[in-house]
């Protein structure tokens, strides 16, 4: 693993599997993202152990990373003489440490199989479509999924689990409600939450300040907006300055989770903040063309707004104007991802498939 996401979605899975005696768990951190913010600090907060091997690959474009992460590999996976590489979701340290655990004859086990968006213009949609077809084990985290995998007649064993991501999120509720970021921003009255960080909508600096315009401009409250680094970066350089945004330093996740809970809605363009926010009981407004968790929006929570002008600022107003009838939609929601046992379920498949 290697990003912040990976981190989150892995921890209560390498805990479970650090925990029991029959397994010989060892981590690999590629280094994708390296930022405290980015990284340690969720190694520290979900008690995680520290990585037996950090490749420190850092930055890059795609194929650098995913270049660098494969010639690391080559000389960490001989060494370590894994059973199986176990990946989780869609990042380039998932494409590269299976690509790798592959051509050295090592058998590949991927969770968070079978997400589609069905948009190859995103790299996350090519990284996962090639690692569930080059993996003996997948570990699907919804009915969709496992019929996505079905209609691609994948060579590996398909197994519906759940989703590890609310493994976690329901291990850290104590923490969630504990924590006081909400105090800390110094917002009094309602906001709203914003994410921006795929490279088609922060790389091109109009298209980036199109969408923080539009959202300035029809919000009558104010939007938090947790910046990741790279995305500061272009906001820094296009000296870009919005009244109604504030922007705020990447969270932890428990101080993440707490801000959503006490939002009005999320606005994001992140895979895992669209389930996050369903489990948080927020509406979510997708600032993309396509989901792969086309489970929260047949739900009717969240909703797919794209990133031009007119069609943000209509999905936030029809958001607004039927807002009490979405939020009483919660109550009556059964979670599609899974009962919160993932982390386990996937342990006891590789113990049972003699893998660990």
């Amino acid at each position: 693993m290697g990003t912040r996401p990976q981190i989150i979605k892995s921890a209560h899975l390498i805990n479970e599997l650090a925990n029991n005696r029959n397994v010989n768990l060892q981590i690999v951190h590629t280094g994708q993202h390296f930022d405290y913010e980015m990284s340690k600090v969720f190694f520290e907060e979900l008690l995680i152990p520290d990585p037996n091997y950090n490749l420190n690959v850092g930055a890059g474009s795609h194929s650098y990373q995913i270049a660098e992460t494969i010639q690391k590999l080559a000389k960490v996976l001989p060494e370590l003489k894994p059973h199986v590489v176990l990946v989780p979701g869609d990042t380039n340290s998932a494409l590269a440490a299976a690509l790798s655990a592959i051509k050295g004859g090592v058998h590949v086990a991927h969770f968070e199989s079978g997400a589609r968006c069905y948009d190859m213009s995103m790299a996350e949609e090519i990284n996962r479509r090639i690692v569930d077809h080059i993996s003996f084990m997948l570990f699907a985290v919804s009915e969709n999924c496992v019929e996505n995998l079905k209609k691609e007649s994948v060579l590996g064993k398909i197994f519906l689990t759940g989703d590890t991501m609310y493994d976690v999120f329901l291990r850290e509720h104590a923490g969630i409600q504990n924590s006081k970021i909400i105090d800390k921003t110094n917002v009094k009255d309602e906001y709203c939450v914003l994410t921006l960080h795929r490279a088609e909508n922060v790389d091109n600096v109009r298209k980036f300040k199109d969408i923080l315009t539009t959202v300035n401009k029809v919000m009558n409250q104010k939007v938090i907006f947790p910046i990741h680094p790279r995305t500061k970066s272009v906001l820094n350089k296009s000296m870009l300055n919005f009244g109604n945004i504030i922007t705020i330093d990447p969270l932890p996740y428990h101080d993440m989770m707490r801000l959503i809970q006490g939002s009005s809605f999320v606005l994001t363009d992140s895979g895992g903040l669209q389930k996050e926010a369903l489990w948080c009981k927020t509406p979510c407004i997708t600032l993309r063309e396509r989901t792969e968790w086309v489970e929260t929006i047949n739900l009717g929570v969240n909703f797919i707004a794209g990133t031009t002008d007119k069609n943000i600022s209509v999905a936030i107003q029809k958001l607004l104007e039927n807002y009490s009838e979405i939020k009483k939609r919660f109550n009556k929601i059964e979670n599609p991802y899974g009962d919160g046992n993932a982390s386990k379920k996937i342990t006891n498949f590789l113990l049972e498939a003699g893998r660990l």
